[in-house]
């Protein structure tokens, strides 16, 4: 059997194992476990980078980007919302979520621990929390998202679009009175047609990334 079916078999999925070493030696996956074997496995390093030599994957280079199962529709908003694009459906499939991961080199997000044992599974999270600003705060300091936002950009919370400025004057007949009356600045998804300004819920969020640093 393989280092790897030995450590799924307890309950770890695999993209969750940062380093495997075997009687102090560096191992992959893929080792087949032998009599007298002694290993050590290493979940993520948050404040360590570890060699080439002893990596299990590849880096993920670039700005990160998402996809999250059917259990975390309120994480993808908080993330969509922060401007990290962030694929999700509640009604994806397993076999949907992999092969759209690998095809968009996408992140999965999951509190499946089935899904992530998948072995076509590359980049992965398991989610521990029920909490979604728990949740946030959780991909928020394993993949160091702070780095990543700049406070002005966002995304459309229902589909992921990116978000264009739009002037008032061109969205005033959909506006509430007090919204015409208090807010001046606008942006649009040209997606779905949603209007978005800084109101409350701006407001609350902008407190909430706030909490997290």
């Amino acid at each position: 059997m393989s280092i790897k079916d030995r450590i799924e078999s307890i309950g770890i999925p695999h993209p969750e194992v940062a380093m495997i070493l075997k009687n102090g030696e560096a191992v992959n996956f893929n080792y087949l476990v032998k009599e007298n074997d002694f290993f050590s496995v290493y979940p993520h390093f948050y404040n360590f980078k570890i060699p080439n030599s002893l990596k299990l994957r590849e880096e993920y280079e670039g700005k990160l980007s998402f996809i999250l199962d059917v259990h975390l529709g309120k994480l993808a908003k908080y993330l969509r919302r922060f401007n990290f694009d962030t694929a999700y459906r509640n009604d994806y499939t397993d076999e949907e979520i992999v092969e759209i991961a690998n095809k968009d080199k996408r992140i999965i997000l999951s509190r499946d621990h089935g899904l992530l044992k998948r072995k076509e599974v590359k980049w992965a999270m398991f989610i521990s929390y029920d909490s979604p600003r728990k949740q946030l705060k959780e991909v928020f300091d394993r993949y160091n998202l702070f780095a990543y936002y700049d406070g002005e950009n966002t995304r459309c919370i229902n589909c992921n679009h990116k978000l264009i400025k739009v002037e008032k004057s061109e969205i005033i007949d959909r506006l509430e009175p007090k919204t015409k009356k208090y807010f001046n600045d606008f942006k649009l998804c040209p997606n779905c047609n949603k209007i978005y300004w800084e109101g409350s819920h701006y407001k609350r969020t902008e407190k909430l990334i706030r909490k997290l640093k």
